[in-house]
């Protein structure tokens, strides 16, 4: 029996295969994730498998909890080769799943292992993929290099120092790594945190933050700090964009009332965010920045889990939050005084879709190709229908010629497969439009837009 991820794995037909042959060993420029810095600066080794695969890994956390897996071999302090065989167990249950596709490659591109991971051989494998672990050459960095990863975007808090990217800088890799700034702490002035957070960006301050004035002050001194450190990309994370009307005086009275330990309005706080996000969006311009919008996630569902667990453990879900009208009207403000800067919007619910697609084409003004960009495939539409949906999408309302392309997302150094698990897809895509004659058999020409869609695009838009 052909083992199951072969050369034709999820190719349909020859032209797709011929494809894929085309673009499958382009570098990976990997936008933006989630790894630790520290982890790639310190050049980390794992134990085992378990520390590598499940550490952090809520996609796999959530479909062990619904095969019924008791919590303490997910989180808990069982060991981790316990953990390991309950993961093995659910595996052979998550068909149809990504998650079945994504573990099997990424065995077989790490560590060369073509067996189908269940609970009868979890010994033999937990103990052959650990033991290559210890290696140095599948340390956090030869895990990249073994991927042939040219450039990674972490993502940053803005009072992180940038000591691991300078480290990682000083070594002289053969990949680049460098920040995205991710101003969540300054948005979120509703949240339980946001005054710890103040207490602690005045410390990198030197002074007190009593006035809306001082905060944008502190921003663009970060923002600036962040570009002299190589960044040249922020993201922020939002239910949907605050595009509320606003002046600074009114701004400033709300950011007082909750330096007072006040409760907002939900008014106040929406006026608060519109500004925040306008500020920092023409602070990007200024430095030519890419911008990220993650737009439609509902977080934290699950109260009383997340009250022992913590956030990003798997307790988040897709919202149907309003989205067209408020994302019309924020891009459109930043147009109208010409600062919108090189823009990328993300969307989770795969009921808009559409209204993504369309969306970005009213802000491309032939200044640049895709400036502004339908994001990819994000979190839950992260599998092959979400992928292939956003294909439909993206190349029925725009051109699919633009796109810049897959990212892992991922807090994990053997998530780097999924770019490979895209690829497929994306020559699948290719390939079954020309063998229904909706594309014309024109291999140079479609391996060239694949080729840009893989590789090409991204590296000429982010331009490090």
């Amino acid at each position: 029996m052909k083992n199951f991820i072969n050369d034709q794995f999820l190719l349909q037909n020859d032209k797709a295969v011929e494809l894929y042959n085309a673009v499958k060993d382009l570098p990976i420029i990997d936008y933006h994730c989630h790894l630790p810095p520290d982890e790639i600066a310190n050049n980390t080794s794992f134990q085992n498998i378990s520390q590598a695969w499940l550490k952090g890994d809520h996609y796999k956390w959530r479909a062990m909890r619904t095969l019924g897996v008791d919590e303490k071999y997910i989180t808990g302090n069982t060991s981790d080769e316990e953990k390991f065989k309950k993961w093995a167990h659910t595996v052979p249950y998550a068909v149809l799943n990504p998650l079945y596709h994504w573990t099997h490659l990424e065995m077989k591109r790490y560590f060369d292992i073509d067996e189908l991971l269940t609970e009868k051989n979890h010994a033999s494998i937990y103990e052959q993929t650990s033991e290559k672990l210890r290696l140095p050459e599948f340390s956090t960095q030869g895990l990249i290099k073994k991927m042939n990863v040219e450039h990674i975007c972490t993502t940053d808090d803005p009072l992180y120092d940038m000591a691991y990217h300078d480290t990682i800088k000083a070594q002289g890799n053969s990949f680049k790594v460098t920040a995205s700034f991710r101003p969540d702490g300054f948005m979120n002035i509703e949240s339980e945190g946001f005054l710890d957070y103040m207490e602690k960006s005045e410390e990198i301050f030197k002074k007190d933050i009593s006035s809306i004035y001082d905060l944008i002050d502190f921003i663009g001194g970060r923002i600036d700090f962040f570009n002299e450190k190589g960044c040249r990309i922020s993201d922020h994370g939002l239910e949907n964009v605050c595009a509320a009307d606003f002046s600074l005086k009114s701004v400033d009275t709300i950011f007082k009332k909750r330096k007072e330990n006040k409760i907002l309005t939900a008014k106040e706080i929406e006026e608060y965010k519109s500004a925040i996000l306008v500020i920092l969006f023409e602070k990007y311009h200024e430095k030519g920045w890419v911008q990220q919008l993650h737009l439609g996630a509902l977080r934290n569902n699950n109260s009383r889990k997340l009250s022992i667990l913590g956030p990003d453990t798997g307790w988040d879900s897709i919202g149907d939050f309003p989205q067209a009208q408020s994302l019309s009207k924020f891009l459109n403000r930043l147009s109208k005084e010409d600062k919108l800067g090189k823009t990328i919007i993300y969307n989770l619910n795969p009921a808009d879709n559409y209204v993504f697609a369309a969306m970005v084409g009213n802000f491309n003004e032939g200044t640049m190709k895709g400036k502004v960009q339908y994001g990819a495939s994000w979190w839950f539409l992260d599998q092959k229908k979400g992928i292939e949906d956003h294909f439909d999408a993206l190349s029925s309302l725009g051109l699919i010629s633009c796109f810049i392309g897959m990212l892992t997302d991922s807090r994990s150094f053997l998530s780097y497969p999924r770019h490979e698990y895209f690829r497929r897809l994306l020559c699948n895509y290719f390939g079954g439009k020309i063998q229904t004659g909706e594309l014309p058999n024109d291999i140079p020409w479609l391996t060239k837009i694949l080729k840009d869609i893989c590789y090409n695009n991204v590296k000429g838009y982010l331009n490090f």
